[in-house]
């Protein structure tokens, strides 16, 4: 198949984007595992346990996430600097090298699992560290990749034009970078610990992430629908003031358990439950904007709308980082209710549709433009897969979400208020009606996620089929 994509940061993106596809649906198997475990603990117990299940389910969702990432800065950065990445072939050798790492480490998390509790572990098996547990040689490894990634993007961003997007991009990217050195120290004091670690996972997730989503909104609105950039660029610069801002300070809403001044406990929900309002206000300016100037041509009422799964896709992001990062996230962080809620399942609800809302469905949306590029297609509509995959995935997120809330809501009924979270209460909350139905529910509609991501890839793989190939 003839590849129309003209420069090669481009044709690595979809290197970037093939490998983050493969591993979403390694994060999706893993889930499903996890959640069989739950109902069923002997499911392939001491062959391939739940911690183990889990442990790669989340790692693999951090990791897909990030080189669908870095496959969309390898994207976007031509188009908007007007010149081919610099360092490319260093690009190029990145990748591979990244790759290789992960699919050694994805190898022995599946093959070995576990060690002692010593140095060799850590080196050579993983960290122990949620959301971040590869071993320290991949650490390092991961660093080094990321090092030239910083450094392409920097050296195209000087050399070709600057726009607003790759501005914020460039502080965007160092900060995320510069993060991940901060969860690299290892103390003995678990607080301590824990006090970095939670530097790296909520700023990443709640201040650099949704920046970097902010982004890839404004390029791919001016790309899909020709907003105009002034407009994108005023709410991006907008995000970025009140997410570097409420980013950092939304960061107390975490410090409930570590002994940390109460006053930061309010100041926390409140500052994190600010996080997706420019986005959400970016997309409402923008959609206004194009129905009520650019929407219609002339007497033709042809929409210039140019990739509809995409957009759609973008459109799920605005409104799902509200209700997952923002309602979901608000009503679960206040302190008077977090002391009831913190570490049942009301976090996992939370967790999966923010993780979905704010950062999954963006990335797919940028998949599609990747897919609409390489092949040329001027004007790319939505299919039948197409239709089926956003309706099961949003579908089956959102029933996941609700099913666990109402699991957490007999947890925290029986666990945390009637029996004063106790070892005994722990474990009768485990077998409440309400908790195994939820559970349940969970698990039905994980599947139900899983059939709309074999959907998504069908599609992916298929719909360059229904166009002739034109150059754009």
């Amino acid at each position: 198949m003839v590849n129309n994509l003209k420069f090669e940061s481009q044709k690595l993106a979809i290197n970037y984007f093939i490998v983050a596809a493969i591993l979403f649906g390694a994060q999706l198997m893993m889930g499903l595992i996890a959640a069989t475990q739950f109902l069923y603990p002997s499911f392939l117990f001491e062959t391939f346990d739940f911690s183990v299940a889990r442990m790669v389910h989340i790692n693999a969702l951090v990791v897909w996430m990030l080189y669908a990432m870095i496959g969309s800065v390898y994207y976007l950065i031509p188009e908007e600097t007007g010149i081919e990445t610099v360092g490319i072939k260093l690009g190029k050798i990145a990748f591979y090298i990244l790759t290789a790492a992960v699919t050694v480490v994805v190898l022995v998390y599946i093959l070995v699992q576990v060690g002692p509790a010593e140095e060799s572990t850590i080196w050579f098996i993983n960290e122990g560290r949620e959301y971040i547990e590869a071993p320290r040689w991949a650490d390092i490894g991961i660093v080094v990749v990321v090092l030239v990634f910083v450094f392409n993007l920097f050296a195209t961003a000087m050399k070709g034009e600057r726009t607003g997007i790759m501005t914020v991009l460039m502080a965007d990217v160092l900060a995320l970078a510069g993060l991940y050195l901060a969860g690299m120290f290892f103390t003995d004091n678990i607080s301590m610990d824990q006090y970095w670690w939670w530097w790296v996972i909520h700023l990443w997730v709640e201040a650099t992430w949704e920046v970097f989503v902010g982004c890839l909104a404004a390029y791919g609105l001016i790309k899909m629908i020709g907003a105009r950039r002034e407009v994108v660029e005023m709410w991006l610069w907008i995000e970025v003031a009140m997410l570097f801002g409420s980013g950092i300070l939304g960061l107390g809403h975490h410090y409930f358990w570590i002994g940390t001044p109460e006053y930061w406990w309010e100041i926390g929900a409140l500052f994190s439950a600010l996080e997706p309002v420019p986005l959400v206000a970016m997309f409402v300016h923008v959609i206004y904007d194009w129905g009520k100037e650019t929407g219609l041509k002339g007497d033709t009422n042809e929409k210039t709308m140019n990739n509809t799964p995409a957009f759609a896709w973008f459109v799920t992001n605005a409104f799902g980082n509200f209700l997952g990062a923002g309602v979901w996230g608000f009503f679960h962080t206040l302190p008077q209710v977090n002391i009831y809620t913190h570490g049942t399942q009301f976090t996992s609800a939370h967790g999966h549709l923010a993780f979905f809302g704010a950062y999954a469905t963006i990335l797919i949306g940028m998949f599609y433009l990747g897919v609409q590029g390489k092949n040329g297609i001027k004007v790319m509509k939505s299919t039948f897969a197409s239709k089926m995959a956003i309706s099961l995935i949003t579908i089956g997120v959102l029933g996941m979400t609700v099913s666990l809330t109402v699991a957490g809501y007999g947890q925290v009924l029986v666990e945390r208020a009637q029996m004063g979270a106790t070892w005994e209460a722990f474990f009768v909350s485990q077998n409440l009606v309400w908790f195994v139905q939820g559970l349940g529910w969970r698990l039905a509609l994980g599947i139900v996620t899983f059939i709309g991501f074999l959907f998504l890839i069908k599609d992916l793989l298929t719909i360059s089929k229904r166009y002739r190939q034109v150059t754009i």
